[in-house]
């Protein structure tokens, strides 16, 4: 069943999806794109991750009435000070609400776009967060000062040729940043652009297997 609830410290809108059947194996956090909200990846987390319980938190920042979960000043500039802010926030969620429906339990980041962009700042900024990532269309978010220590962490990341807003080269950028942080990253340029496709939700699936 599905269970909308507030948490008043940090994200007012998210949802929470406990497994309907047996014990989780890991909780997903689904972290839609720009304009987005928290049901848009639902289906998404379902179908890749029937075995998850799926934690999907509405971004706080608006940007012309459309959620994101960090500023930008400019496309593809994004605000440093506000990633490294809203970061903070997320982990904190994403701690308490795994916390509630799979304690223990791997802890791995759906994000597309925006929500790629928020995933990988979480992982830079708060390794200790998140086990593993898929990374739909990620950019750069931040360059930390100091690189943490991502040993053990997998990543997916998927970009699309096509893509004119992460680029084949934007996307080659934060592969590059991860491995330098010690991540096993399995990075891939699919037949696409912005938007996603079959593929991305059979590469997504076969990962997180």
């Amino acid at each position: 069943m599905t269970t909308a609830t507030v948490d008043r410290a940090t994200f007012v809108h998210h949802v929470e999806v406990p497994r309907n059947n047996g014990a989780p194996t890991r909780a997903l956090l689904l972290l839609h794109g720009t304009g987005g909200n928290e049901h848009d990846l639902l289906p998404l987390g379902r179908a890749v991750a029937p075995d998850a319980v799926l934690i999907s938190p509405r971004g706080q920042v608006l940007e012309a009435g459309m959620p994101r979960f960090f500023r930008r000043l400019a496309e593809g500039v994004f605000d440093e000070a506000d990633v490294v802010a809203r970061a903070a926030e997320l982990a904190s969620f994403a701690r308490k609400a795994a916390g509630r429906h799979a304690p223990g339990l791997p802890l791995t980041a759906l994000g597309f776009s925006n929500g790629a962009n928020i995933a990988a700042a979480l992982m830079l900024l708060h390794p200790d967060v998140l086990d593993a990532a898929v990374l739909l269309r990620p950019m750069v978010p931040l360059v930390p000062a100091a690189l943490p220590d991502l040993a053990g962490r997998r990543v997916l990341a998927l970009n699309g040729m096509a893509d004119p807003i992460a680029t084949p080269a934007i996307g080659a950028r934060i592969v590059a940043l991860l491995r330098d942080a010690g991540a096993d990253v399995d990075a891939r340029m699919l037949p696409a652009g912005h938007g996603l496709t079959q593929a991305d939700v059979d590469a997504a699936a076969a990962f997180l297997r």
